[in-house]
């Protein structure tokens, strides 16, 4: 009999073929004129769903963008079940951008293929429907039951899905989420990352006079905002680069040594941001390396700045007012909202007595983090292990995934984030590539994973 894996090397370049049709369809979420699209690659994913077998499946509406749902809950309830989600929307992109070739024609060049959405998230997100059919037919049957959600406004921040999860937890509840959209550094080193920051974006409004003054009459007799909010800033770190803001890093857990190592084993080197960045050197907390100070330590940045004159020539003015944008980056136990408000004290405090300094939070984002010695992790890393030759490593990212949080909060399940493309795929950007090698282990590693996960 063949088994799911033949099948699928068999049927390997029917599967890419697959794959470039929906890439086809330009489904950028962002843009109002390709909303069309956007429901097209739903319905597109809906029918091919239906014809590899998964079941009751629907294109559910959210207010936004449509919800692809479907499953297959024929395995028995003594058997997990196994969430599945990703994203069929993308990013825009046009050949001005930069691009080779028509974004939305892939290609395939060196053994990738170049595409917008080949990586992010298309062709990550088909594995797993594509391994689901593999299964299908040659066994028959599923060692697990399995659910997919399939979003089509992950580029804009899901706006909607996660009001939809919570009026969906009965459809939706299941024992594990699986996620493939990530990079991993080498097509030969498989990794999972079990930890992503969260995030609490701020602005901060400093006020001063009631409109914009001469500054040659009344400079150095009223406080400048613009003044004001560079000291504000000056503030907010200490000398060793750590943030100054009283009680932030209070619920933060300590790294053990044994993640301090294993994080060695993707270290960044002074070098490497220097070459990626042009920076002349790294910046950041003394007492962590660059990998810590990346994906396992709170940060704080300044994103923008705005105040007075900004055009051409000069014009003397004292600007009435200043604003930044401000984000923290925060890490597993820390809570957005709480961030905010220890940052929205400490402005007060430090604030010049000649200005109003208001602080205001404009979006946020819950950390996540999945233990690496749980049964569905240990399962992950057999299947991994099986596929690919080599035992896994493990990532924390930088990065911010709301979704995780909502999952564990709404469903009480965590996410595995099993990534099948490199950090080097050019998401977002012009010439977006996928490796067509990590495509077809993507699906391979998907197939032994829900035969892993069955047996716990």
């Amino acid at each position: 009999m063949t088994t799911p894996h033949e099948y699928a090397h068999a049927n390997a370049e029917r599967f890419l073929e697959e794959l470039k049709t929906l890439i086809r369809i330009p489904s950028i979420s962002t843009d109002p004129e390709h909303a069309s699209d956007v429901q097209e690659a739903a319905q597109w994913l809906a029918d091919h769903m239906r014809a590899i077998g998964v079941e009751n499946v629907e294109v559910m509406p959210t207010g936004g963008h449509s919800v692809v749902y479907g499953d297959w809950l024929k395995a028995g309830a003594d058997k997990p079940t196994v969430l599945v989600y990703g994203h069929y929307d993308v990013q825009p992109a046009e050949m001005k951008d930069g691009w080779t070739s028509d974004p939305f024609e892939p290609v395939t060049r060196d053994g990738r293929l170049y595409a917008r959405g080949s990586s992010d998230d298309k062709g990550q997100m088909m594995t797993h429907l594509k391994s689901f059919e593999s299964i299908m037919k040659t066994v028959g049957a599923l060692p697990v039951n399995i659910k997919f959600i399939l979003e089509g406004e992950e580029e804009i921040g899901s706006r909607h899905l996660y009001k939809f999860v919570a009026e969906h937890r009965d459809k939706l509840k299941s024992d594990v989420c699986v996620i493939s959209d990530g990079g991993i550094r080498r097509v030969d080193e498989p990794a999972i990352t079990y930890s992503t920051r969260g995030l609490s974006y701020m602005q901060i409004d400093v006020t001063g006079p009631v409109r914009d003054l001469h500054s040659g009459i009344y400079g150095g007799i009223v406080h400048n905002p613009a003044l004001a909010l560079a000291q504000i800033i000056s503030k907010l770190h200490n000398e060793d680069n750590s943030v100054a803001v009283p009680g932030f890093y209070d619920d933060v857990i300590p790294l053990t040594p044994e993640e301090r190592e294993e994080l060695t084993k993707t270290a960044i080197s002074e070098d490497a941001v220097r070459s990626e960045t042009g920076v002349p050197q790294s910046w950041g907390e003394d007492a962590y390396s660059l990998r810590e100070r990346v994906g396992a330590r709170p940060t704080m940045e300044v994103n923008g700045l705005l105040s007075g004159f900004t055009g051409e020539g000069s014009k003397t003015v004292l600007p009435a007012k200043a604003m930044a944008k401000i984000s923290c980056r925060l890490v597993a136990n820390q809570k957005p909202e709480r961030i905010f408000e220890l940052v929205k004290a400490y402005v007060k405090s430090i604030a010049p007595p000649g200005v109003h300094a208001e602080v205001q939070l404009i979006d946020k984002g819950d950390p996540a983090f999945i233990e690496r010695d749980s049964p569905e992790m240990k399962a992950a890393i057999r299947a991994y292990t099986q596929v690919w030759g080599a035992t896994p490593i493990f990532i924390r990212e930088g990065g911010t995934l709301p979704i995780l949080a909502t999952f564990r909060r709404e469903l009480g399940v965590d996410s595995l984030l099993l990534g099948y493309g490199l950090t080097t795929d050019g998401a977002h950007g012009p010439d977006e590539h996928y490796p067509i090698e990590l495509f077809y282990k993507g699906i391979d590693t998907n197939i032994q994973f829900l035969d892993e996960i069955a047996k716990i």
